[in-house]
């Protein structure tokens, strides 16, 4: 809920706690690739009717995600704003009595009373964002990432072979570069062919077998569709079942949508009740809305037929 600053030595055992040091899932360009990919699948889902446009807006949107809440006051210098805040204090129902404020284009750090100097934006019920959501299918869409690349590495076919000399060696080197160039005919010294004296061979071939059975790319590369589908699933962005049937029916698809926004519209709700208050205390007119819902309803109208293509 809050942002604790700790030290080399504290993030190692809180990192080492849950994830093994030999395990690289975090803090590499595939995961970093994922995570900002993720979170901009997520700023899809809802749309949100603030005062707020260009880059303003998307400090907005990327904090509210991030974080989860949003403090908005009045300011002198900047009229009615807001900002990332550290919650404090308690009330009678348990929830935050005040907004610490700090940025380093204030003199100094802001202490608001909420519901009097500040209200609070936000987009869960529990203060928190959505990027424990887009952590945890990043760190499993990097890794699987890596399996992926490996795959299309090893299953690249090549001849294995085992000279029992640096002549021979060369000598077949040159022969694959001819027969990958498109040499219709290729002609090699007959010393690499077997020695008539002590009938040794000078080189051994290495047939990997059961090639196609150890083929686990496309495997792979479902589990990576399944992947993405439990992440839209999971923040609301409609999608059809991974074993699709040709036709569904109503409550089967009435059962799919319910449960793939079943959280986006949690956070939805959030956002009106608490911009409910910074609507009459600032006279502002903040609403959020589901996308893709809208969309579905668009879609959808004069529709009469009782199932539907999939």
């Amino acid at each position: 809920m809050q942002y604790y600053p700790l030290n080399y030595d504290q993030i190692n055992i809180a990192a080492g706690t849950t994830h093994p040091s030999s395990v690289k899932s975090f803090n590499n360009k595939s995961y970093w690739f994922w995570e900002r990919a993720l979170f901009q699948r997520a700023l899809s889902v809802i749309d949100i009717e603030i005062p707020w446009t260009g880059a303003v807006s998307d400090f907005f949107y990327y904090c509210l995600f991030r974080y989860g809440f949003l403090s908005i006051f009045d300011s002198a210098d900047y009229g009615n704003t807001f900002q990332p805040a550290t919650l404090s204090g308690y009330g009678w129902y348990y929830q935050p009595t005040k907004c610490l404020i700090s940025n380093p284009a204030l003199n100094k750090s802001l202490e608001l009373e909420i519901g009097k100097d500040c209200e609070v934006l936000k987009l869960t019920p529990d203060y928190f964002g959505v990027w424990d959501i887009i952590s945890y299918y990043a760190a499993k869409l990097s890794t699987l990432d890596n399996a992926i690349d490996m795959s299309l590495i090893n299953n690249k076919y090549a001849f294995m072979l085992a000279a029992k000399n640096k002549g021979a060696a060369e000598a077949f080197k040159k022969m694959l570069d001819l027969v990958n160039s498109g040499e219709p005919a290729v002609i090699v010294d007959r010393r690499v062919t077997n020695d008539p004296n002590d009938k040794t061979e000078p080189w051994q071939f290495w047939d990997r077998g059961n090639l196609k059975e150890s083929y686990l790319t496309t495997d792979q590369l479902a589990d990576f569709r399944t992947l993405l589908h439990n992440f839209d699933t999971e923040i609301g962005i409609p999608t059809l079942p991974i074993e699709k049937k040709e036709r569904m029916i109503d409550s089967e698809a009435n059962s799919l949508e319910v449960d793939a926004t079943s959280r986006a519209k949690v956070w939805v709700n959030t956002i009106n009740e608490s911009a409910a208050d910074v609507n009459k205390h600032y006279g502002l007119n903040i609403s959020a809305t589901l996308r893709y819902e809208q969309e579905q309803e668009v879609e959808n109208n004069g529709k009469t037929d009782t199932d539907r293509d999939v």
